[in-house]
């Protein structure tokens, strides 16, 4: 017996699919742009999402994960000789995290290989922008 909603269930269920395909293929475009500079992905995220200083916090928040998860990165990272931790300009209790010279050049380097052959290489800017917006307007529903 099928109800009402069997078929919205069903249209819900593929795109759900479809995101999570998305997702794992942009996971292994990662992974393999990480491994031809010798990071982790965790590494990797972290550096592409160091947009500038910040906290361990939004560093955690910009990575999804747990700042105890990002302190054990950024630990790796800084012993590399990519990251800083400085006294925050406004909060003693903080440290900021700030890419050293080296960490930039990197993150440089990994931007590049991250926009090559990227499993959204094949969407142009207007659907890129399009599909963001959708993304965005969902997870800000939920």
């Amino acid at each position: 017996m099928t109800t009402s909603s069997e078929p919205q269930a069903a249209a819900e269920r593929e795109l759900c699919g479809l995101v999570n395909g998305l997702a794992q293929q942009i996971a292994v475009h990662v992974r393999e742009c990480a491994a031809v500079l010798g990071l982790t992905s965790a590494q990797a995220t972290a550096l592409r999402e160091m947009t500038g200083p910040m906290t361990m916090r939004e560093l955690a928040e910009r990575m999804s994960c747990e700042p105890s998860n990002a302190t054990f990165v950024v630990d790796k990272l800084e012993k590399q000789g990519l990251i800083e931790r400085r006294a925050h300009p406004t909060d003693r209790r903080a440290k900021q995290l700030v890419l050293t010279a080296e960490g930039d050049a990197l993150r440089e380097r990994l931007l590049g290989l991250l926009v090559q052959d990227s499993p959204l290489a094949g969407l142009t800017a207007q659907q890129q922008r399009t599909l963001q917006g959708l993304l965005e307007q969902a997870i800000i529903r939920s």
